[in-house]
């Protein structure tokens, strides 16, 4: 019997062990090689002092695309992985006292909108009208096949897209766009935030961006049993199934090549062979420090970058009933929050807090009358700045925020704490700058300018993740292993 080919897959982030599986389901002997001591990537978990952290990734929507990884290789997806869909999306909170809750029943969630906000049904229901004709334009065409092939740009659905480009509202900013569905400053500001799902701003990034709604209050929005990072067991265990190597604490040094073509890798533990790489390393380390001597597309490589993260991870000793499983504290001023963020590189004194606790649906995450606490800000990629002062500054303001819109006075019971800012998140991740998503999405062409998902250059090397096409969050990781893995 013939030796499979030998496939490696660089990182075991969600997009790496999709790669995996599917490179496993293809006949190939697959190695992942990963620096850290776990796998997940940026989804990655925190448990100390009785509370468990999920910390990364905390909203998980289109579980199909994970079912299927397992229906591929004939397993059911069940006795892997459960998740249950969430009835209540987001609970918002504004200065001046407005509360709404994202439903994920549609015709709940527009009375509620219309109801406490004086907006018109129809006109909220037209706005998610919008959104589901972007995504039923796009899906097809810029989120599951590649854009770098001439064959992608050949099937029918392909061409029926192109003749509705103008659908997809590409001329006009989010912001723009918002305003031009609703009066209401605070619906506009909702809608908005959507842009900073793949780490843009909306008062710049196109109005395609309003196709992010669908995946929620279409689609809907879930919670995995146990967490989020048992996406990461489940995937984990089917691609060991799978006879997939998982090598933890080996980073690779370089991607090795003859003549034009991958000939291996190489570890600390000397040089491994393949006939395929994929790296679901940042792309823009891969090209530094992983492709040795080989030109890298410069033009792609210095575009402006997303947006970042600071989270805080507070042990509360006592629990809320005004709180939900995912909260927005929505600032006052939200355009001078991203200027902040975009024109100066630093945090407003007043940012939009998202604050998750998953011990509302798993109460082991927390120790008995306590609840773990998931506080993120968007901020700056790290270019330079102070960060132990941004930091300082940050928390203040937080809780500052959190105790005037809750009424309670927060630091009296923070008993636990670690803090992810954005030059931990780059050495932990590998994540260039910091940045969550790759490059940002401030161009209304920014969905033709991430990277392809192969190399026209290097024969037999491939990309994955979030910082190529089709770009961040886990559903499009997981479409980014798909295509890569189609192209070989």
């Amino acid at each position: 019997m013939a030796a499979k080919a030998e496939a490696i897959v660089i990182g075991a982030g969600i997009g790496g062990l999709a790669s995996a599986i599917r490179l496993s389901l293809k006949g190939y002997q697959v190695t992942v090689f990963e620096a850290a001591s776990a796998a997940g990537g940026k989804l990655a978990e925190i448990s100390d002092n009785g509370f468990r952290f999920d910390a990364g990734p905390s909203l998980f929507t289109m579980p199909q695309y994970i079912d299927e990884l397992f229906r591929l290789a004939g397993k059911d997806p069940v006795a892997y992985f459960r998740y249950q869909k969430l009835d209540e999306v987001c609970r918002y909170f504004y200065e001046d006292g407005l509360k709404l809750t994202a439903w994920a029943d549609r015709d709940k969630l527009i009375a509620e909108f219309s109801t406490r906000t004086g907006t018109s049904a129809s006109d909220i229901a037209r706005f998610l009208d919008k959104s589901a004709k972007i995504y039923n334009i796009t899906h097809r065409v810029f989120l599951e096949r590649s854009l770098h092939k001439v064959s992608s740009y050949l099937h029918m659905d392909t061409l029926r897209s192109m003749m509705q480009f103008g659908g997809i509202d590409a001329f006009r900013t989010q912001n723009e766009a918002n305003e031009s569905f609703f009066a209401d400053p605070r619906l506009v500001q909702l809608f908005n935030r959507y842009a900073t799902y793949n780490g843009s701003d909306p008062y710049q990034a196109p109005a395609t961006l309003n196709v992010i709604p669908h995946f929620e209050n279409h689609f809907g929005a879930y919670f995995p049993e146990g967490g989020m990072y048992s996406i990461v067991r489940a995937l984990e265990q089917l691609a060991t199934e799978l006879g997939t190597r998982l090598r933890y604490n080996e980073a690779v040094s370089e991607i090795v090549l003859k003549k034009n073509k991958v000939a291996g890798v190489s570890t600390g533990t000397g040089f491994h062979r393949a006939e395929a790489v994929i790296s679901n390393l940042d792309i823009w380390f891969t090209y530094r420090k992983l492709l040795k001597n080989t030109p890298a597309p410069e033009k792609l490589l210095s575009q402006q970058r997303s947006s970042s993260a600071l989270i805080f991870y507070w042990g509360i000793n006592r629990q809320f009933d005004t709180t939900g499983l995912h909260n927005i504290f929505f600032s006052a001023d939200y355009r001078a929050e991203f200027e902040a963020i975009w024109n100066d590189g630093r945090i407003t004194a007043d940012p939009t807090v998202y604050v998750n606790i998953s011990s509302k649906l798993l109460p082991a995450d927390a120790p008995p009358g306590s609840e773990n606490w998931f506080v993120m800000i968007n901020v700056p990629a790290a270019n330079g700045q102070d960060w132990e002062m941004l930091i300082a500054e940050a928390r203040k303001n937080i809780i500052t925020k959190l105790n005037r819109l809750l009424g309670v006075r927060l630091e009296k019971h923070i008993v636990y704490e670690q803090v992810l800012d954005p030059l931990t998140i780059e050495s932990r991740t590998g994540s260039y700058q910091g940045s969550l998503y790759g490059n940002s999405s401030n161009n209304r062409f920014a969905a033709f300018l991430r990277h392809s998902n192969f190399s026209r250059r290097i024969g037999g090397l491939y990309f994955c993740g979030g910082s190529v096409h089709p770009g961040g969050g886990i559903p499009l990781a997981l479409l980014s292993a798909k295509i890569a893995t189609d192209c070989i």
